[in-house]
């Protein structure tokens, strides 16, 4: 959470894109890359049409994909399979916290969702706040605090948690900006709402004074504001997006199922933490579930494990959840990186440790040679995914070129023969 450490900042990014023919599209951008020519393939998918205050980090699926008020998925999503949720769930339910969803609006006639609401929801784009229109919130929403159901594995991680509903953006006539954004934050702050999600970013990751000014706000009032880093990270370079760079807000990434940094995630020093932002089962508008990427839908795992936490720990303060969630954090080194923060989020971590957190995290202390344990190696993030993606390419062309040679050469070896063979039937 930023203004606990001192760290550099850069700029540049763009977004991510939905399941479905991203991987193809992405080798397909690697071999042009390697200098192979080829024929025109289809547009890169489009998001889902929905607006931001400029642009939001909204997670995206392919068009299509999704189909509000479909049918529900039966098995349990692998970012709640990865979690004991038993033991989870032993120590705290969310049960009494009230988490703000400051989106596109949330979809109470969702099944899942309509003893999740909070009393209070608004909205500042017209409608109700418990409308939504894009599916963004309602999706994000789910993740927080979906309540179980028969026919579905898939549950939010606070079951027990409330959503108050706070619509910024998404309306039907107009569409949000960061004023919007800011009244929803101060909103939220009047209502002593003790967590704060917020699942966007401002256009062009612009800074703007009143954003900042509600945020700084909602920070000295004592909530805890979860932010999404973004999506624009494919191109590999460090940006910072707001209001995710802002001091006191906790910034989350999205890993994937490996733990590591999904290839579309905002990099940059601002980054605090992540949870898992692939292949998230969600719930949707007019019932229903569907999967999306995003760290849009990091963003409220890590919220949820927050509510958890704050039942568990009334007392605690913002910037204490914040570290212990941040300290439980697994990750490859010591301390934090660019990439994924801290850590990967450990809900059952998390919540197993009782001790009272600091209102910073520190790096874990080395283990010293001979002290009878055992000195790790250090370890390095690994191949990245453009890395990955470069030599896969590597071997499809290889392997293209040489099947193309074995066919010439096989070529030539029959016309030799069927010359050979036609000067011995002339003689």
């Amino acid at each position: 959470m930023k203004g606990r450490r001192a760290r550099s900042r850069s700029h540049n990014g763009r977004y991510g894109r939905g399941t479905g023919t991203r991987a193809a599209q992405r080798v397909l951008g690697v071999l042009a890359a390697a200098g192979v020519c080829l024929a025109s393939t289809p547009p890169a998918l489009a998001s889902d049409g929905r607006p931001a205050p400029g642009r939001a980090d909204f997670g995206l699926a392919a068009s299509g994909e999704c189909a509000f008020g479909d049918g529900v998925i039966k098995s349990t999503p692998w970012s709640l399979q990865r979690v004991l949720l038993d033991q989870l769930w032993a120590q705290a339910t969310g049960k009494g916290v009230t988490v703000a969803v400051i989106d596109t609006g949330v979809d109470s006639s969702n099944r899942q969702l309509t003893d999740a609401m909070a009393p209070g929801s608004k909205s500042y784009v017209g409608g109700s706040g418990t409308q939504d229109l894009e599916g963004h919130g309602t999706r994000v929403a789910g993740i927080i605090a979906a309540r179980p159901m028969k026919g579905t594995g898939f549950e939010g991680i606070a079951p027990d948690a409330k959503i108050l509903s706070l619509r910024y953006t998404g309306g039907a006539n107009k569409q949000g900006d960061s004023g919007t954004m800011a009244a929803a934050i101060r909103a939220a702050v009047a209502k002593r709402v003790d967590i704060i999600n917020i699942s966007s970013d401002t256009a062009n990751k612009k800074d703007d004074a009143t954003l900042r000014s509600a945020v700084t706000a909602a920070v000295n009032a004592g909530a805890l504001i979860i932010a999404a880093a973004g999506n624009d990270g494919a191109d590999g370079k460090s940006a910072d997006t707001y209001p995710a760079s802002y001091d006191g807000v906790l910034a989350v990434a999205a890993s994937d199922r490996n733990d590591e940094r999904a290839y579309f995630s905002q990099s940059g020093d601002f980054v605090d933490v992540a949870a898992p932002g692939v292949d998230m089962v969600s719930t949707v508008p007019k019932g229903g579930q569907c999967t999306a990427d995003g760290t849009s839908f990091a963003a409220p795992y890590v919220a949820g494990v927050a509510a958890l936490l704050k039942q568990a720990h009334p007392t605690w303060k913002a910037a204490q959840i914040a570290t212990r969630i941040e300290q439980t954090a697994q990750r490859p080194g010591r301390g934090p990186n660019q990439f994924t923060g801290w850590g990967v989020v450990d809900p059952v971590a998390a919540l197993s440790d009782t001790s009272t957190p600091a209102t910073s995290p520190t790096p874990d202390p080395p283990v010293q040679a001979g002290s009878g344990g055992v000195v790790p190696m250090a370890v390095t993030m690994g191949e990245s995914e453009a890395e990955k993606e470069r030599r896969t390419a590597i071997y499809v062309l290889g392997t293209g070129l040489a099947l193309v040679l074995v066919v010439a050469g096989s070529g030539v070896a029959v016309r030799d023969w069927r010359s050979r063979r036609t000067g011995r039937a002339g003689r």
